[in-house]
């Protein structure tokens, strides 16, 4: 009996100290002293090194904007054969572009990155909400007008999938990831680009009448003339309220004066710059298609100089970024303020859509 109890707490004490000694090495591989002999000092920190070097670089890389494409090129790109390009063609296949892009472009899309270096960078982001709002605006026009010849006709059911899903978070990183729904919307507008150019049951529609044009143009100038006047508060301003201009007798929620002080606020002027940039990019392209689905109603209406020279003033807001951040100079100041710059190119787009939406409904 006194043998076991020997034996066994031996034993015990074996383990104890086998215990004892893993504890002894784990406190001593986090030794600062170890390290220094070892080496790992050096290794860790080339490593932490390394790591920044590339995560900067990729963020340089992936904050370049998008450059653009030809309509023509990315329509026959969808297409399975040549035939396959009808009416209607070239402004889906535009949307599909756009979508594309979003998601596969250098770093894909990164709005709802939680890793370096997508979570710290803000520019492309802005850029990709941008030109995400086109693609809505686009997806929504073509479920409610321009596929449909009626207001009671019925919607086509790949444009009831893809206008919700583009519609989805743009900032969800899981469960589902915003990646994943918007990739369920492109297959959905995809299906609706090849089935315009079946004929028979199931086939699609697209209606480039002057009407449905004139619909979207709406959407357009209300976008364009919000992103021209947020920009112009970059400089800050006092201006008079005048959200019930001609309805004086109208009533409202709550009271407001009839003057107020508006200024963008520091952190914000490069995320409105760079939205309003990625929304210029979007339209230009979305207009160019437009140019060539829309042909014949532009020319019956005389219009298409109007959209020709709308398309030239989106094309300056493309223009190369010469310095490394947004300037924000006062308006006559001695620096420049690229807030301002881009109203002002917005502004003017602004005017000629108005313009070219009066053509189309009156000309």
């Amino acid at each position: 009996m006194n043998a076991n109890t020997t034996e066994s707490s031996a034993s015990s004490s074996g383990k104890t100290s086998a215990a004892a000694k893993k504890a002894a090495e784990l406190v001593s591989l986090y030794n600062p002293k170890r390290w220094k002999e070892k080496g790992l000092w050096w290794t860790a920190g080339l490593f932490l090194v390394t790591y920044l070097v590339v995560v900067v670089i990729l963020g340089i890389f992936w904050s370049q904007s998008p450059s653009g494409f030809d309509v023509r090129e990315v329509a026959m790109k969808y297409a399975d054969q040549p035939n396959e390009i009808v009416t209607g063609s070239y402004t889906a296949a535009t949307g599909l572009e756009i979508a594309d892009i979003l998601l596969n472009k250098p770093g894909g899309y990164l709005s709802n990155d939680m890793t370096p270096p997508g979570v710290y960078l803000d520019n492309t982001p802005n850029w990709e909400f941008g030109a995400l709002t086109v693609l809505r605006d686009l997806a929504d026009s073509l479920r409610h007008q321009l596929s449909r010849a009626q207001s009671q006709s019925q919607e086509d059911p790949d444009l009831a999938i893809a206008e919700p899903q583009f519609n989805y978070e743009s900032e969800s990183w899981i469960l589902p990831s915003t990646e994943s729904e918007y990739r369920k919307g492109v297959k959905a507008l995809e299906r609706y680009f090849h089935r315009l150019s079946e004929s028979g049951q199931g086939s699609a529609e697209f209606y480039a009448r002057a009407d449905n044009l004139a619909a979207f143009l709406e959407r357009i100038e209300m976008r364009l003339g919000s992103l021209a006047n947020r920009l112009s508060q970059a400089a800050g301003k006092q201006q008079y309220v005048t959200s019930l201009a001609d309805n004086a007798g109208s009533p409202e929620s709550t009271p407001t004066p009839d003057e107020e002080v508006v200024k963008t606020p520091w952190l914000k002027i490069d995320d409105i710059f760079f939205e309003a940039r990625g929304y210029a990019w979007g339209v230009l392209h979305v207009f160019e298609a437009i140019q060539i689905d829309f042909e014949k109603v532009l020319q019956d209406k005389n219009a298409t100089i109007s959209l020709k020279q709308i398309g030239r003033e989106l094309e300056e807001t493309q223009n190369m970024l010469w310095t490394p951040w947004i300037m924000n100079g006062t308006g006559f100041g001695p620096m420049a303020n690229h807030s301002l710059v881009m109203a002002s190119y917005l502004s003017r787009a602004n005017a000629g859509v108005i313009d070219l939406r009066r053509l189309l409904r009156e000309g």
